[in-house]
């Protein structure tokens, strides 16, 4: 562990940073990975300063100093002018850490500062070698990052728009450094907030959705019956109903898809929604990793994907980037004896839905998922569906329990693809590019905020430095926003932002106004 303190810095300051960065290695919760501290490592001219001194002996470890000249040559993530001019190292912490963990290690933790303290952590993750799918996956870490961790640098690969990440999650380190089962509704949970984190329609479902829905309660008494419902969805698509699959919404298609088809190297392009992984893992997969970068636009190059590759999950509009892929670019990652998933949650959110592949019985492997839970406010009644040629759903279907969708939902599924349905999801995706222009715009203004321009679907992503306390300041304001490190690919410094009506972008604005100043 590197430290660097200013003269005068007390023993305690030193140990809340410590003990603050220590608790980002561990996580928290049942995840609990306890971290051995075997040193405190710094400048030679600070190894006496008392409070570093005082930290190490109350942690019960030595203190190690390194020559200025020895730190400079130790290639850090996080440079500063300032302590470069003060101590001729760009960062003493990081850089001491990593010296004194030796060749190989990688900063787990990257430089944190308190008023007088800074304090970094280097250490070694178990690699896997079977995971690696790229022979450039193997030039050694030179920079001191951890690989496929937030903020890394691009470690050339044989393509110029992904990065190959297939271990950062590795269930060999003992925990997974994302949480792949964070989702939305965590973040509004038993709390009284106005809601941007759930990209779940507001004010649905509509009157006519809930009168259908309710009718059919008269109905419980006899077991579900898909047949008319799996035959509209069949109708909406143009496909024989030997290609539709319905399911309790888009999360059991998932875990069908890694319970039921026979792959050995899936692939799941990030960052996107984490349930398609974490079912992977669940089934006892190995997943590679294909990580998308922002000076890319987010945007997929088709030959970062391994060509040995036999299941790719993609999403499209993608969660959370809201980028929205040419169909003709995804449809090219389709290969013999390969299954491609494409995640179209929230296509219905685009006008016209365009780029969109459900329907196409010409691209060979392919597999589509939808949702009937985001445009029409029905995620408490858990209804989507699958298109795939017709082995595949019956693969599928095999894997499922007996009636597993409800009677209520199965209405709700007919109901939702009728053509007066579709029309007024086409209205509603209209409104929603108008809304999202206008919350774009107004994120314009902040000079702290990068936002991913290119939105298509019903939410945005943006990045602002420090982006996890803001979110914590936006919630005592009255505001949740989804946080963005649970994505592999994003870090702390990342939030999604639902859309929503101009009134309610409007006083978010303002929030975030506020909560940016009592950021200084």
């Amino acid at each position: 562990m590197g430290v660097g303190a200013r003269s005068g810095a007390s023993r305690d300051e030193v140990l809340t940073l410590v003990r603050a960065a220590l608790a980002e290695v561990e996580g928290p919760g049942h995840a609990r990975v306890r971290v051995r501290v075997r040193g405190l490592a710094t400048l030679d001219a600070r190894v006496a300063e008392p409070g570093i001194v005082a930290a190490a002996a109350r942690l019960g470890v030595p203190v190690t100093g390194f020559p200025a000249e020895e730190l400079a040559g130790v290639a850090v993530p996080h440079p500063s002018e300032v302590p470069l001019a003060a101590t001729g190292t760009a960062s003493v912490a990081e850089a001491a850490a990593l010296r004194a963990a030796g060749p190989g290690a990688v900063l787990l933790v990257p430089k944190r500062k308190s008023r007088r303290v800074t304090c970094a952590i280097a250490g070694f993750v178990p690699f896997d070698p079977s995971e690696v799918t790229s022979v450039a996956r193997l030039s050694p870490l030179t920079c001191g990052y951890m690989a496929g961790k937030p903020d890394s640098p691009h470690i050339p690969t044989p393509h110029t728009t992904a990065d190959m990440d297939t271990h950062t999650d590795s269930p060999h380190m003992g925990r997974h450094i994302h949480d792949l089962r964070h989702h939305g509704d965590a973040e509004v949970r038993d709390e009284k907030l106005i809601d941007l984190a759930v990209n779940v329609r507001t004010a649905t479902p509509p009157d006519w959705l809930r009168e259908r829905i309710a009718h059919s309660l008269t109905t419980l008494a006899q077991y579900p019956d898909g047949r008319s419902a799996r035959a509209a969805v069949a109708e909406r698509h143009a496909l024989p109903t030997g290609r539709v699959l319905l399911t309790a919404g888009a999360a059991e298609a998932f875990v069908l898809l890694a319970r039921a088809l026979p792959v050995k190297r899936p692939v799941v392009v990030h960052p996107q929604f984490t349930e398609p992984e974490a079912a992977l893992r669940d089934a006892g997969h190995e997943v590679a990793r294909v990580l998308l970068r922002e000076e890319d636009g987010f945007r997929l190059d088709p030959a970062a994907v391994p060509e040995d590759a036999d299941l790719v999950v993609i999403g499209n509009p993608t969660n959370p980037t809201s980028v929205l892929h040419p169909a003709e670019t995804i449809a090219s990652l389709a290969r013999p004896g390969r299954y491609l998933v494409v995640d179209e949650a929230f296509m219905d959110a685009v006008p016209g839905e365009r780029e969109a592949l459900a329907g196409r019985t010409d691209v060979p492997g392919l597999v589509v998922l939808r949702s009937l839970t985001k445009t029409w406010g029905l995620a408490g009644l858990r209804i989507g569906y699958v298109l795939a040629e017709p082995e595949t759903v019956a693969l599928l279907e095999r894997a499922q329990p007996l009636w597993p969708v409800s009677t209520p939902a199965l209405v709700a599924a007919e109901a939702c693809v009728s053509r007066a349905a579709l029309a007024e999801a086409e209205h509603a995706a209209h409104r929603i590019g108008t809304e999202r222009a206008h919350l774009l715009a107004g994120l314009a203004e902040f000079d702290e905020v990068r936002t991913v321009a290119t939105a298509e679907g019903p939410f945005v992503l943006i990045r602002i430095e420090g982006a996890d306390a803001i979110r914590e300041r936006l919630r005592l304001l009255g505001f949740a926003a989804r946080r963005g490190d649970t994505f592999p690919g994003l870090d702390r410094h990342w939030l999604r932002l639902a859309v929503r009506d101009r009134a309610t972008t409007n006083r978010f604005l303002q929030a975030l106004d506020q909560a940016l100043l009592l950021g200084g």
